[in-house]
């Protein structure tokens, strides 16, 4: 062999080493969804809960202060999971219940899918509530190597039986991939859920990148916790408030566990951890979005802006608040960039991965809360303007936590169906409609919400079933029906 051909063999050697060092394995990711966790519910904004796992987390990482979701569940996961707005699809208003023969499109490649693709293992364990009335929309069948969790919205956390025992519709809803779990009766779902991730972490080959999405059935109700994470807030007198608060002390104790798993098994400084809640706390159950107004089911900022955060040894800036706008659509890019993947040029979401790992500004200018054909309300921000239209939803006002006087009662009502405009850089809170004052603005942010409504699929919203009912499949919540 010639001397420059030994010296080409070098430099090629040489450069690919260099590529691999530089770029490597993608981190692993593991994306924590909280289920119905209110702005003022995690301890890095209310020093009254306790949430030191999480909070260190925050803190070590980037706290997400503009970081947006849907109103409700079904929608926000359907954000998460196709990079698209839900009213592309039918899913902008409420949620699928149980009996109801619909899920997220097949026509839409998931993000598990999308990660599988690029050579991750992928794994879920909690919440899906993207339809199962047929095998093919759940978890297994839509990208997840494993699945460990329910399918519905809401269950008890004991039991894990959705629908009251003796009503003619209840039924045990647990899986573990595709086979119904009868061990876990009695395990408060958070124990359950933390352990089946630390077995997972522990068997993980590192030679492979993970993909774990863990959407917790916390804290969403029922109000059910162990009586020792209740004890933890007996200052606080209003019961709901009480369990409610120990339901995300538990919570955190889960993260913990997890997070201290990482580090022994030698994953946490190759893992990029994401939490967010799915929608704004439901202030009438426990939860507290104070001081913004409105609550979980409704497109103020209460309902709508979610409390979040970034952790990991490669985010280049941290240890800060980020004010930049990101919405629930805008993961999917993301975690497909960190990936080193690409998503659709169509798609709604945004990559968002210098916002988050660098301080960049962000990616998006403006994005819509939801346009609700059902409830006749929908609502958009462009820049620092939010325009609302029609019906809010149920809950207007602002709801402080017991032992603060609330001073700002509801001036329009809990039923306002018109025009609301709000600057939110200088009020945050939306106490001062602007609608009269700057018509313009008012009509430019009309013009964008009716563009934005061409491309909206009718919400589906299907009578319930009755060969759903788990009395037909052996008491048990199942697909095959539809």
């Amino acid at each position: 062999m010639s001397r420059r051909c030994h010296l080409d063999l070098f430099l090629l050697t040489f450069f690919t080493l260099c590529c691999h060092k530089c770029h490597g394995k993608p981190p692993n990711i593991l994306f924590i969804v909280a289920d119905d966790l209110g702005w003022n519910d995690v301890g890095f904004r209310n020093p009254a809960i306790k949430t030191p796992n999480i909070d260190k987390l925050a803190y070590e990482g980037v706290i997400l202060n503009q970081s947006y979701v849907q109103p409700w569940c079904t929608p926000s996961r359907t954000a998460f999971m196709t990079g698209y707005y839900p009213f592309r699809s039918g899913l902008q208003h409420g949620v699928i219940h149980g009996t109801e023969p619909c899920g997220v499109p097949l026509k839409y490649t998931l993000l598990p899918q999308k990660m599988k693709d690029l050579g991750y293992k992928t794994h879920m364990i909690g919440k899906w509530h993207l339809g199962f009335c047929r095998w093919e929309y759940t978890p297994t069948y839509r990208g997840f190597d494993t699945f460990y969790g329910y399918y519905n919205g809401a269950e008890d956390y004991y039991t894990h039986v959705q629908g009251k025992l003796g009503h003619h519709v209840h039924g045990l809803d647990f899986r573990d991939n595709k086979a119904v779990v009868t061990d876990q009766n009695g395990t408060y779902s958070s124990f359950s859920y933390y352990k089946r991730a630390v077995q997972i972490i522990s068997k993980h080959n590192s030679s492979t990148p993970m993909f774990m999405y863990l959407p917790f059935q916390s804290v969403h109700s029922p109000i059910e916790v162990p009586k020792v994470y209740e004890d933890m807030y007996l200052n606080i007198k209003n019961a709901s408030r009480r369990i409610y608060s120990g339901m995300v002390t538990a919570l955190d104790d889960a993260v913990g566990n997890i997070t201290e798993a990482l580090k022994d098994y030698g994953l946490i400084n190759d893992t990029l951890i994401v939490f967010t809640t799915d929608n704004g706390g439901p202030s009438h159950l426990g939860a507290n979005n104070w001081p913004l107004r409105g609550a979980k089911t409704t497109t103020w900022e209460g309902g709508t802006r979610g409390s979040g955060f970034v952790h990991g040894s490669m985010l280049k800036k941290k240890g800060y608040v980020n004010n930049e706008l990101i919405h629930a659509v805008d993961w999917l890019p993301t975690f497909m960039a960190v990936a080193g993947g690409k998503s659709e040029s169509d798609m709604d979401g945004v990559n968002q991965w210098r916002t988050v790992s660098e301080g960049q500004p962000s990616a998006r200018t403006e994005f819509v809360y939801n346009i609700d054909d059902v409830l006749n309300g929908s609502a958009i921000r462009v820049g620092d303007f939010k325009l609302l239209q029609g019906n809010p939803g149920r809950w207007s006002g602002w709801y402080p936590p017991p032992g603060i006087e609330n001073v700002h009662r509801d001036p329009i009502g809990e039923a306002h169906f018109g025009e609301m405009l709000f600057n939110l850089a200088d009020d945050p809170n939306e106490y001062n409609d602007l609608s009269k004052a700057m018509p313009q603005m008012v009509e430019k942010l009309k013009a964008k919400i009716s563009m934005y409504k061409k491309g909206m699929i009718p919400a589906l919203n299907p009578d319930p079933e009755p060969k759903a009912n788990p009395k037909y499949w052996g008491g048990v919540w199942s697909p095959g029906w539809c």
